[in-house]
């Protein structure tokens, strides 16, 4: 799903009375403590121009990646969405994401810096969406309840105790569907990993993107990440100092469900390679993961030409 172009107007208008290194010093350091993934707890952003940075670079991918995630979990859930709550909201791009794909007329989003709820606000005013803001951190707790809770990009900032204890508190909070989108690394899939025995030992069904509730079959040098594309604005050129008018946002992702699921049979963790007559797959499936050649004799072999990363089998 394309970002919304209100929101990418607003960043312009924002952004155009500042300092343009100052604020591509900001996004540079932004960046970096994403790279770093050191899971203390600290805030990646704060200060206003930290904020806008933030806004400039980043939510177009976080809404991208959410966006994604959510797409592939709703195809997998057997139910209806009327109330979100975005914990660790930034500035409300998984709540906009998710009031632009469901039936949610009550919005709820919970996020600790005042800086980042301020322009969640005006976010959500220029895309006509009504929604609660609450100023709380994560660790603090979550004493509202949702038929969908999306917690996107915040569980990687915690120490590895905050983290049980907040998936424990997100899981309380969710009556329906939970939604965790981590970045797309090897260190925040480990994390997934002890998330996802924690929601099933929780008695929650992993209902995407995973076939299975058993114990992920990949080794431990692997992960399971698939791909958002988010195109960038002038601003976000400037910032990045690319040239490409696109950026990939690499993601993990787990939607746990309360109620009824339909995981998929197979789902492709690669992308597909096409040869004449044939196509390879590696596909996640009940238990294992496997490569599968598809040949034009395969009823599959129509699907298996458009399909890409991420998709079921």
């Amino acid at each position: 799903m394309e970002f919304p172009v209100q929101l990418r107007n607003k960043i312009n208008s924002l952004t155009e009375s500042e300092d343009i290194k100052a604020l591509a010093k900001a996004a540079e350091l932004l960046s970096e403590r994403y790279r770093d993934e050191c899971g203390d707890g600290k805030r990646s952003a704060s200060g206003h121009r930290d904020i806008l940075a933030y806004a400039a670079v980043r939510m177009p991918a976080t809404f991208a990646a959410v966006s994604r995630a959510l797409e592939l979990a709703l195809e997998c859930f057997d139910g209806k969405i009327y109330s979100v709550l975005d914990v660790g909201a930034g500035t409300g791009a998984g709540a906009i994401a998710a009031a632009l794909l469901t039936d949610c007329a009550d919005i709820i989003c919970v996020e600790r810096e005042q800086n980042m709820i301020a322009l969640g606000q005006e976010f959500f005013a220029c895309m006509d969406i009504q929604g609660e803001w609450i100023r709380r951190d994560i660790a603090q707790g979550i004493p509202e309840k949702a038929d969908l809770v999306i917690c996107s990009y915040c569980l990687n900032e915690l120490t590895a105790a905050q983290r049980k204890s907040s998936v424990e508190e997100l899981t309380n909070a969710a009556n329906k569907l939970l939604l965790i989108v981590e970045p797309g690394t090897p260190n925040a899939f480990a994390s997934v990993k002890q998330m996802r025995r924690q929601l099933a030992e929780s008695g929650l069904t992993i209902a995407a993107p995973c076939p299975n509730t058993v114990d992920c079959p990949l080794p431990d040098n692997d992960w399971c990440h698939f791909t958002a594309r988010a195109a960038r604005s002038r601003i976000h050129k400037q910032l990045k100092g690319a040239d490409v008018p696109y950026e990939d946002e690499k993601f993990c992702f787990l939607a746990a469900a309360r109620q009824t699921a339909k995981p998929c049979t197979g789902r492709i963790l690669r992308r597909p390679f096409i040869e004449t007559g044939k196509i390879t797959l590696t596909v996640c499936s009940e238990s294992t993961v496997s490569t599968q050649l598809v040949t034009k004799k395969d009823p599959r072999f129509k699907a298996a030409r458009k399909a890409g990363t991420g998709d079921k089998l």
